[in-house]
C-alpha cells in the first residue's frame, strides 16, 4: 500500500475519534491525528540528488535545529530523543560529546524544551554529566499521563585511556531520574537501576528513543510505562528486552526478552510503539550487516512483563532497503504506522543517507515502498513523537558531510506525507552470475549503445555512480590471486586538469592510508590509469604504460598473480611490481562497499563511460584477457559481471 492510500485511509478511519478517551496522553496524540487541517503544501527539492533522478517533492527539512556542533561547549551532539509532555512541551534530549563524536569518552545529557511544537527551543540544560567526565547516554524519556511525570532511562559508565591513547569503555549500568514539572527540573540523584542488568551481561543500554504508556485497562490504573532495552552477554550472544513500569515510572522492572548467540542476527537499538490492538511493535537495528540486504528486524509481543518475546521472536523485516541505523516507529490512531529511518540501502554505516518515513498497514508486516524524504543527505539517527496541534514531530542527526552532529526538528503531518510521496525502490543493473551481486544505480547514469554493439553505462561526472553494496563474502578479495577487469572510454577534460583530481573509476573497499582498498583512477596530469592496492600498510601504485584519456574504448586489467601486482591496457605490456608479504592481504575486515564512478567520501565522480565489469577470484592469463576483449564470456570464478543491459 502505498503512503497516499495509507492516508486516506488513516483521514477516513473513524478510530480516530474514538480513541480520544484512553487517558491524557492519549488524548493528546488523538489530536495529532483527528484535527488533520493540512499543512501548507512544501516546494519540491530544486537539488537533483544523489539517491533521484531529479527534483523531487519532500517534507521540510528543518523547522529548527535545537542542538548545532560546536556550540555550548560540546563538539558534537547525537542519539536525539523526542517526547511530548502531559501538557503539551516538547522534549528534546541528546548526548552532548565534548571531544569529537566518539561513543566513548566525556558525553553529558542535555535537554531543551519546546512550547510552541518545535519552532523555538528554551535554553540548555545539562540533566547529567555536568563537571563529571563519565559517559551518560542513550536517553530513553516515558510520560506517566496519570500523574505528569516524566522517567528517564539511561546508560551510564566510566572510561579510561589505554597506554596508545585509545578510550576503553567501563562498566555500563542503566540509571534512572524524573521530572514532576514538565522537565524544568530533574532529580539529581544517580539512581542505578541494577535489577535491569544481569551479571554476565558485558553491555546495556536502553532506547534510544522515547517509550509509550500502554493503553490503560482499567479507569482507575494508569497505563504500563515500557522502554526498550538491548544487552550483550560475556559470551557474545545479544538481544533486546522491554523494562516496563506500573507504578507510574517510579519503579522498574526486567520484561520479555530475546536473544541470538553470537553469528546469528539479533536486535540492537529497539523502537517500540503500540498497536491498536494493545499489541507492542518492536522495530530494530540488526546486528547482521554482510550477505544480507535486511538490515531491521522486528517482534510483536502480546506482554511486556511476560519473561520472553513469544515466537517467532525478532525476524528479518524484508523488502525494506535501510542501512544498519537507529529509527523511530510511531503508530497513528486509526491509522498507519509510521516508520523514520535513512532509506539508502547498505551494510555500512557510511550508507546513512536520505532519511524518510514510511508507512505499514499491516503491523509493520510490510512497509511501503514509496515515502516521504525528509533530507537526502547525510543522517543518521532519529525519533518523532505526536503534536499537541495536529502532525507528527521528528527529530534527527545530520551534519555537513557526516550523518552527525548536528540535531535539527521537522514536523508534518497527513497533507505533507500524501504529497511528498515518492518511490524509494532503489535502481539497479543486473550482476549476471549466479552471485547476483547487483548494483545499485545512484544520479542519473545513461545507457548508451556501443559502435560494435550493446551498451555502456555513461557517467556525468556530477553525481552518478554506482555501489556493491551489503559486503558479498565473494568480494571480501584476500591475500590470493583476483583480477579487475573493465572497458573504459573518457577524456580529460580542463576541469579536472585545472584541480588535478583523479577521476574514480572502480573503488573497492575503504579510503585512506591505512584502509584496505583497490582502486582504478584516471590521473588528468598524464592521461593515464593508476592502480592502487593498499592492504592498510601503504599504497602501492601501478601506472598504465599508455594514455587513455583520447575518447576511445579501452580495456583495463588489473590483477594479482601471486606476488606480483599488474596492469595492462588492450592487451599490451603491463606495467608491474612485487608485492612484500605485507601488502598482501586486502580483505576488509570489516562491512565494506565497492564504488563505480566515485569513491566513498564522494568528493570526487568520474565522467566517461564504462562497460563490461568484471571481478574475478583468480588471474587471468593472457588468453583469457583475449576472450574478454574479443567479447567472449570467461565465467571461471567470476564474481561479479555487470553487463550494463539495462536499468531496473
Amino acid at each position: 500500500m502505498s503512503v497516499h492510500q495509507a492516508v486516506v485511509r488513516f483521514r477516513r478511519s473513524a478510530r480516530a475519534r474514538a480513541w480520544a478517551a484512553a487517558g491524557a496522553v492519549a488524548a493528546l496524540a488523538a489530536v495529532a491525528v483527528t484535527a488533520l487541517l493540512p499543512g501548507p503544501p512544501e516546494p519540491p527539492d530544486d537539488d537533483s540528488p544523489a539517491d533521484g533522478g531529479g527534483p523531487k517533492p519532500g517534507l521540510t527539512a528543518a523547522v529548527s535545529a535545537p542542538f548545532n556542533a560546536f556550540t555550548d561547549g560540546y563538539d558534537c551532539y547525537r542519539i536525539p530523543t523526542l517526547t511530548t509532555t502531559r501538557d503539551g512541551t516538547l522534549l528534546a534530549i541528546a548526548e552532548a560529546r565534548t571531544s569529537g563524536c566518539g561513543d566513548i569518552g566525556d558525553i553529558d545529557l542535555v535537554l531543551k524544551r519546546s512550547t510552541d511544537e518545535g519552532r523555538t527551543w528554551g535554553p540548555m540544560q545539562v540533566l547529567r554529566g555536568a563537571g563529571d567526565d563519565g559517559s551518560y547516554g542513550n536517553p530513553a524519556p516515558v510520560v506517566d499521563s496519570a500523574s505528569g511525570r516524566i522517567s528517564l532511562l539511561y546508560a551510564y559508565n566510566t572510561w579510561t585511556a589505554d597506554a596508545q591513547g585509545n578510550r576503553v569503555r567501563g562498566a555500563r549500568e542503566l540509571r534512572l531520574a524524573h521530572s514532576t514539572d514538565d522537565g524544568a527540573a530533574w532529580t539529581t540523584d544517580p539512581d542505578p537501576q541494577p535489577q535491569l542488568k544481569d551479571p554476565d551481561w558485558t553491555w546495556v543500554s536502553v532506547g534510544p528513543g522515547h517509550g509509550v504508556q500502554l493503553t490503560p485497562t482499567r479507569p482507575d490504573r494508569p497505563g504500563r510505562l515500557v522502554v526498550s532495552a538491548d544487552y550483550r552477554t560475556a559470551s557474545n550472544a545479544s538481544g533486546a528486552q522491554l523494562l516496563y513500569s506500573d507504578d507510574g515510572g517510579l519503579t522498574w522492572k526486567p520484561g520479555a526478552r530475546w536473544g541470538a548467540p553470537e553469528g546469528t542476527p539479533a536486535p540492537s537499538e529497539p523502537a517500540l510503539t503500540q498497536l491498536p490492538d494493545g499489541r507492542i511493535y518492536v522495530n530494530a537495528r540488526s546486528t547482521a550487516t554482510c550477505g544480507t540486504p535486511d538490515h531491521r528486524v522486528s517482534a510483536i509481543i502480546d506482554d511486556a512483563a511476560a519473561p520472553e518475546v513469544p515466537a517467532p521472536g525478532f525476524v528479518p523485516v524484508t523488502g525494506l532497503p535501510a542501512p544498519p541505523a537507529s529509527g523511530s516507529v510511531l503508530q497513528l490512531p486509526g491509522g498507519p504506522l509510521l516508520l523514520s529511518a535513512p532509506s539508502r540501502p547498505g551494510a555500512e554505516s557510511a550508507d546513512r543517507w536520505t532519511l524518510a518515513v514510511r508507512t505499514s498497514q499491516d503491523e509493520g508486516r510490510t512497509w511501503s515502498a514509496d515515502g516521504a524524504v525528509v533530507l537526502r543527505e547525510r543522517v543518521g539517527y532519529s525519533d518523532m513523537t505526536a503534536l499537541p496541534g495536529g502532525r507528527v514531530g521528528l527529530l534527527y542527526e545530520t551534519a555537513n558531510g557526516t550523518p552527525h552532529g548536528y540535531i535539527k526538528f521537522t514536523a508534518f503531518g497527513p497533507h505533507e506525507l500524501r504529497t511528498a510521496a515518492e518511490d524509494l525502490t532503489p535502481r539497479h543493473t543486473a550482476d549476471t552470475t549466479p552471485h547476483h551481486n547487483h548494483a545499485v544505480v545512484h544520479g542519473t547514469p545513461r545507457l548508451g549503445n556501443r559502435p560494435g554493439g550493446g551498451k555502456a553505462m555513461r557517467f556525468d561526472g556530477k553525481d552518478d555512480f554506482l555501489r556493491l553494496i551489503d559486503c558479498p563474502d565473494e568480494l571480501r578479495i584476500g591475500a590470493g590471486d583476483f583480477a579487475v577487469t573493465t572497458w573504459v572510454k573518457y577524456k580529460t577534460r580542463g576541469q579536472d586538469k585545472e584541480s588535478g583530481r583523479r577521476q574514480p573509476l572502480v573503488w573497492a573497499y575503504g579510503q585512506g592510508p591505512t584502509a584496505q582498498q583497490i582502486r582504478i583512477e584516471a590521473d588528468p596530469a598524464t592521461g593515464r590509469l593508476e592502480a592502487t592496492v593498499n592492504a592498510g600498510t601503504g599504497p602501492v601504485p601501478l601506472t598504465s604504460p599508455t594514455r587513455t584519456d583520447d575518447d576511445a574504448w579501452h580495456h583495463v586489467v588489473l590483477q594479482r598473480k601471486g606476488t606480483r601486482l599488474e596492469l595492462s591496457v588492450d592487451g599490451g605490456p603491463a606495467a608491474a611490481t612485487a608485492l612484500t608479504p605485507d601488502q598482501m592481504d586486502l580483505r576488509p575486515t570489516g562491512a565494506f562497499t565497492i564504488h563505480l564512478g566515485t569513491q566513498p567520501d564522494y568528493k570526487a565522480f568520474y565522467a566517461g563511460a564504462l562497460d563490461d565489469v568484471r571481478i574475478y577470484g583468480r588471474a587471468l592469463s593472457r588468453n583469457d584477457t583475449a576472450r574478454l576483449r574479443d567479447g567472449n564470456d570467461l565465467t571461471g570464478e567470476e564474481r561479479v559481471h555487470l553487463a550494463f543491459d539495462r536499468i531496473w
